[in-house]
C-alpha cells in the first residue's frame, strides 16, 4: 500500500526523470570542458541538453522522444571532439522506458535513427570497426533490457490479475454454498417443524371435541409423541447450525428419517386423523443418504399438505423401487377448495428442490375431479434429472 501511494504518474515521473537526467549531463559535460584541450563545444552541449529535455515527452509523444534521443546522441558526439560515455545516458533511458512500456515501433524508430547517423558518421569520417561493434551492441542491449522489463511487467500484471480472480472465485464458492446450506437448513426446519406441527393441531382438535377421555388421553398422548419428535428434531438441525463438537451433544436416539422408515411416518399420519394406504413395489435397492432423505421428506411434506388443507380425505403412497432409482407417488381424494397448496408454496418449493438436489424431478398439481397428486423419480446417481416417474395408480 505504501508503495503505491509512492508511485508517480506517467508524465509526472517523466518531467522528474528529464531534469534529473538533463541536469546530470549538463553538469557532466561543464565540468569536463575544463579538462578538454578543445574547450566548450555549445552545439555539442545543446545536443546534450536537448536530448535530456526531450525526455519530458516520453508518455504523451513517445515517438517525439525517440527521434530526439536517436539523433542527438550521435550528433553530440560528432560535433565536436568530445569524450565521456555520459553522452548516452539520454538515449539509454528514453529507448530503455519506450521498450519497458511497450511502445516497440517508437523504440525501434529512435534505435534506427541513431544507428543512421553512426553509420553515416563513420562512412564519412574516420571508420573503427571496434567502435562500430560497440555500439551496435549497446543499442541491443538497452532494447533488450527494456523488452524484458516489458516481459516481466506484463508477467507480474497478469499474475496479479490471476491471484485476484482466484479470490473472487473462492469468495463466490463460499457465498454459493453458505447460501445451499441455508436453503437446505431451510427445508429441514420446514419439513420438520410443518408435519409435526400440523399432527399436534389435528390432535389437540381431536382431543377438544371428544368427551371420551380414553379418546382424550389418546390424542394428547399423540401431541406428547409428536412434539417429542419435534423437539429432538429441531434440537438436531440447531446443533448443525451452531456446529456443536459432536462429543458435547448426546448421540442420536433415532434413525435418520429415509425410506425404510416410511410406514412409522404412515402411521403417525394415520393416528393424526388421516387414513394412508402404503404400496411398497420393487426390491429395496441401496440409495445414496440425499436421495434417501429426500424421498422421506417428499412423501412427509405432501402428507403434510393433505393434513392441512383436506382434513377429512384420504391419502395413498406409492414407493416404487427399479434398479435406477426410486418413485415416489403420493396421492388424496380431497375436494378441490380455494384451501388447496399453491403451485409455488414453500412446501412444493422445497420439494421440488429436494428432488433436483438429488439429480431427479417432481411434479405436483391438482387431480382431475378433485385431489391433489405429487410424482417424484429420484435415480440412483445425482447426474441429470431423469424423466418423469412411470407407474400404476396407486
Amino acid at each position: 500500500m505504501a508503495h503505491s501511494a509512492l508511485r508517480l504518474r506517467p508524465a509526472t515521473a517523466d518531467l522528474v526523470l528529464a531534469g534529473a537526467v538533463t541536469a546530470g549531463l549538463v553538469a557532466l559535460d561543464l565540468l569536463f570542458a575544463t579538462l578538454r584541450t578543445a574547450g566548450f563545444h555549445g552545439d555539442a552541449f545543446a545536443m546534450l541538453a536537448f536530448g535530456g529535455l526531450s525526455l519530458a515527452a516520453t508518455t504523451r509523444m513517445p515517438m517525439f522522444t525517440a527521434v530526439i534521443v536517436g539523433a542527438t546522441t550521435p550528433l553530440y558526439y560528432m560535433l565536436g571532439p568530445v569524450d565521456g560515455a555520459w553522452g548516452w545516458l539520454a538515449f539509454l533511458v528514453g529507448i530503455f522506458r519506450l521498450a519497458a512500456a511497450g511502445q516497440r515501433f517508437a523504440a525501434v524508430s529512435g534505435t534506427a535513427v541513431a544507428l543512421l547517423l553512426f553509420t553515416a558518421g563513420e562512412v564519412f569520417g574516420p571508420f573503427n570497426l571496434g567502435r562500430a561493434l560497440s555500439l551496435i551492441a549497446w543499442i541491443l542491449v538497452v532494447v533488450s533490457a527494456g523488452e524484458i522489463t516489458r516481459n516481466r511487467r506484463a508477467y507480474l500484471r497478469e499474475v496479479e490479475h490471476r491471484a485476484a480472480e482466484a479470490e473472487r472465485t473462492r469468495e463466490e464458492e463460499a457465498r454459493r454454498r453458505a447460501t445451499e446450506e441455508r436453503l437446505r437448513i431451510a427445508r429441514e426446519l420446514h419439513d420438520v417443524l410443518a408435519h409435526q406441527i400440523s399432527l399436534i393441531n389435528v390432535q389437540a382438535g381431536a382431543a377438544l371435541h371428544r368427551r371420551d377421555p380414553e379418546q382424550a388421553y389418546a390424542a394428547l398422548d399423540a401431541i406428547k409423541h409428536a412434539s417429542k419428535d419435534t423437539l429432538r428434531e429441531l434440537r438436531s438441525t440447531l446443533g448443525v447450525l451452531r456446529q456443536v463438537d459432536a462429543a458435547d451433544e448426546a448421540a442420536p436416539v433415532a434413525p435418520a428419517p429415509s425410506l425404510e422408515r416410511i410406514g412409522e411416518l404412515v402411521r403417525h399420519t394415520g393416528q393424526a386423523g388421516l387414513p394412508v394406504r402404503l404400496t411398497v413395489e420393487g426390491d429395496p435397492v441401496p440409495l445414496p443418504a440425499k436421495t434417501d432423505l429426500a424421498g422421506y421428506r417428499i412423501v412427509q411434506e405432501a402428507l403434510t399438505n393433505t393434513l392441512r388443507h383436506a382434513a377429512d380425505a384420504q391419502a395413498s403412497v406409492l414407493v416404487r423401487y427399479d434398479p435406477d432409482g426410486v418413485a415416489v407417488w403420493i396421492d388424496d381424494n380431497g375436494p378441490a377448495s380455494p384451501d388447496a397448496p399453491p403451485a409455488d408454496g414453500n412446501g412444493l418449493r422445497g420439494m421440488r428442490e429436494r428432488a433436483a438436489a438429488a439429480g431427479g424431478e417432481l411434479t405436483a398439481g391438482p387431480r382431475p375431479g378433485g385431489g391433489f397428486a405429487v410424482r417424484a423419480r429420484l435415480p440412483l446417481d445425482a447426474g441429470p434429472a431423469h424423466g418423469p416417474a412411470t407407474g400404476p395408480h396407486p
